[in-house]
C-alpha cells in the first residue's frame, strides 16, 4: 500500500517544482487527471534565434507509487498529446511549437526508467519532450541533458529550464 508516509517526499518535490516554476514567471495550476493530482506548468518565449518562432513550453508533473519505462512512457504520450491540444493559437509548425517536461516523482524508481529518461529527447512533428524521472528515496533526477540534431536550437533552453525546475539551479 501506498500509503500517506510514502507520499511525503514526492509531494515536497512536488511542492518545490511548483514554487520554481512560479519564480520562473509560469502560470501553474493543479488538475486532476484519472484521479491522480498533476501539477501543470506553462510559460511561452519567442526568439529571434530560434528562426523566429514561439516556444509553448509545459511542464506536467505528479506522483506515483512506482515508476517503469512503461509508465512513463505512457505518461510522456499523454503530455504530448495535452500540449497540443491545450496550446491554442498556430497550429504547431506554424511559427510555433511545444515542449514538455513530462515529470514524475516516487520512491519506487525501475533503474531502467532512469535509463529511458536520460538516453535522449522524444520528438514528433513541433514538438519535443524531455522526460524526468525523479527517484525521491534517493534524491536523483534523470532526464536528457544533451543537444540532439533534431530540435538543437531549443537544447540550451531545455537544459536550462530543466536545470532551474528540477534540480533547484
Amino acid at each position: 500500500m501506498y500509503g500517506q508516509q510514502e507520499q511525503a517526499a514526492p509531494q515536497a518535490y512536488l511542492a518545490s517544482v511548483e514554487g520554481r516554476l512560479t519564480a520562473d514567471g509560469c502560470a501553474t495550476r493543479w488538475e486532476n487527471w484519472a484521479g491522480v493530482p498533476v501539477l501543470v506548468g506553462r510559460r511561452a518565449d519567442f526568439k529571434m534565434r530560434w528562426m523566429a518562432t514561439k516556444l509553448h513550453l509545459f511542464t506536467v508533473a505528479a506522483a506515483v507509487p512506482e515508476i517503469t519505462v512503461p509508465a512513463i512512457s505512457a505518461f510522456t504520450d499523454q503530455v504530448m498529446k495535452y500540449a497540443k491540444d491545450t496550446k491554442g493559437g498556430l497550429p504547431v509548425g506554424m511559427q510555433n511549437g511545444v515542449g514538455a517536461f513530462p515529470v514524475l516523482v516516487s520512491d519506487r524508481v525501475d533503474p531502467a526508467a532512469v535509463r529511458w529518461a536520460e538516453e535522449q529527447q522524444r520528438i514528433k512533428f513541433a514538438c519535443m519532450t524531455r522526460p524526468v524521472v525523479v527517484d525521491s528515496a534517493r534524491q536523483y533526477v534523470g532526464m536528457y541533458r544533451g543537444k540532439p540534431a533534431l530540435g538543437r536550437v531549443y537544447a540550451s533552453y531545455f537544459i536550462e529550464k530543466g536545470s532551474r525546475y528540477f534540480y533547484g539551479q
